[in-house]
């Protein structure tokens, strides 16, 4: 765990990792616009904007959930983005949200710009799970295992122990746990990398394949990763929000796949009938 940078100087960690990651992903994103030949500064300027939302997004989400236990008694830290505490998910429905209303406005296919989109998310994500990992958020379930790891005193799984009565006022790690910050960074690394090859392959026959991919990958990744997870969440029955979401995302990925490959089929099957 190192939350700082560089000891002695006001660079976080978290916030540098989530920096970075937008960095790699915007040249990501222009490789794959010149790959399709579509107008760069257009797109960058949207990414910006879903970023920024996301971050927002993110937040909001986060305090909506934790008010009362971190942001009633001292409400200015909500701006405190650096130290930590965003939610996914909650970006990501505002990054949606932006998304959709500028391709309205724009009046651009959302299809075709979205699994552009899509490919490189988990990019950024990959570093922001990274950055998670070197504040101590996000943290696993206690485990004896290899991989476990112990975070330092005050860190937000030796605070939560230590509230739980599981470890001494004077402990000075926290119990081992598991690092679901990495395990969840590794995961989406894989998932960038299908979905690479996914979107170089069907880009232009078979839009929204690749958006299909991402949510519908996304979801299994995040609706099994909640179960090693044993931070804070908010619950939704038997299971998490993350949870609940994750299954709203999977169909909605499943339906987004099955409409781009039957679309296909459908304009294929017409171009046959012509020739013949």
């Amino acid at each position: 765990m190192h939350p700082e940078l560089i000891p002695g100087l006001p660079v976080k960690t978290y916030g540098f990792c989530m920096a970075l990651g937008f960095v790699v992903a915007w040249y990501m994103m222009a490789w794959l616009c010149r790959r399709t030949g579509r107008a760069q500064e257009p797109v960058s300027n949207l990414l910006t904007a879903m970023m920024a939302s996301g971050v927002i997004g993110a937040r909001l989400e986060y305090v909506r959930e934790f008010w009362g236990r971190e942001f009633a008694a001292d409400p200015l830290s909500i701006f405190k983005i650096w130290q930590g505490g965003l939610v996914f998910y909650g970006g990501l429905v505002l990054a949606i949200a932006v998304f959709v209303v500028w391709c309205m406005v724009k009046r651009e296919r959302i299809a075709p710009l979205a699994d552009l989109f899509v490919t490189v998310i988990p990019l950024a994500h990959a570093f922001g799970r990274v950055g998670c990992f070197f504040y101590g958020c996000c943290y696993g379930l206690a485990s004896d295992s290899a991989c476990a790891i112990a975070f330092p005193r005050h860190s937000p799984a030796w605070s939560a122990q230590f509230a739980a009565g599981r470890i001494a006022e004077s402990a000075q790690t926290s119990l081992p746990v598991l690092p679901t910050q990495l395990f969840e960074a590794g995961a989406v690394l894989v998932l960038f990398a299908v979905l690479l090859f996914v979107f170089l392959r069907n880009w232009k026959t078979r839009p929204g394949l690749t958006t299909g991919c991402y949510l519908a990958g996304y979801a299994c990744i995040r609706f099994g990763m909640e179960f090693l997870r044993d931070d804070v969440r908010e619950r939704v029955g038997a299971l998490s929000i993350g949870q609940t979401v994750s299954i709203v995302l999977f169909l909605l990925g499943i339906a987004f796949a099955v409409v781009s490959l039957l679309r296909f089929c459908r304009e294929n099957c017409k171009i046959s009938e012509r020739t013949n």
